[in-house]
């Protein structure tokens, strides 16, 4: 089955986001009370992206942060095998989380979605992923690695969540970072496929060439586009 196609429209779906002085808070987001953020993290809102022509989101104040997937696509194209928001006890914040997590998100993000396979699922189904296969780190593995800070326990795709909707914090530029060396212009994995393809002598959207790093590049809001893998195709040395 092909990978469902990204919305064409030029706005978001969700209401838009009104700037807000820079503030204080003791562990919660203005955005979400009952989040887990960090003690004393310094937050503000911003504005809902739009996209740019290309398809691209454009974040003003991130202008190098260019996912084409939102939040919502990722989650409605299949990812994480369903397991992203299960229950999990972090041992960055010492906490238990509980399978409602994903209710801090707006409804329509989940629209049609199987809550307990898709989303909150304790075991990792290949099937659920866009191209049915298992990819990613365990938690304890990012943990380790100190990836993971208290804000956003869940890791990357949970602060891309918070992020998207107008949270903005201490923590975007690392963030905003990793996802330029994963999936940027000049980011490891979006290269990488690339050069697979161009090598294969196949098209950008043959998607039997690499499925895991396409189902990676998901999981960090991006997929492949024709414009993007015909700019970097010409630096690529068929072998």
């Amino acid at each position: 089955m092909a990978p469902k196609r990204l919305l064409n429209t030029s706005s978001i779906e969700g209401t838009s986001i009104k700037k807000r002085k820079v503030v204080k808070t003791g562990g919660a987001s203005p955005r979400t009370p009952s989040s887990p953020t960090a003690s004393s993290e310094t937050t503000s809102l911003a504005d809902v992206p739009k996209r740019d022509k290309h398809g691209k989101l454009v974040f003003t104040d991130f202008p190098d942060f260019k996912p084409n997937m939102t939040p919502k696509e990722v989650l409605q194209a299949g990812s994480f095998g369903g397991t992203y928001f299960r229950p999990i006890y972090s041992s960055i914040t010492g906490k238990k989380y509980s399978a409602d997590v994903y209710k801090e998100f707006p409804a329509d993000w989940f629209q049609g979605l199987n809550i307990k396979s898709q989303v909150t699922s304790a075991v990792y189904r290949s099937e659920v992923n866009t191209y049915k296969v298992k990819c990613g780190g365990s938690l304890e593995m990012w943990e380790s690695s100190g990836w993971i800070h208290k804000q956003d326990p869940y890791g990357w795709f949970h602060w891309y969540c918070r992020f998207f909707l107008g949270r903005r914090t201490e923590d975007d530029s690392r963030q905003v970072d990793r996802w330029k060396k994963c999936a940027g212009d000049k980011g490891r994995w979006r290269n990488n496929l690339i050069t697979k393809v161009v090598r294969s002598g196949c098209a950008y959207d043959n998607f039997g060439v690499s499925p895991v790093v396409r189902q990676t590049l998901q999981h960090w809001g991006y997929r492949l586009t024709k414009k993007d893998f015909d700019t970097y195709a010409k630096k690529v040395k068929v072998k």
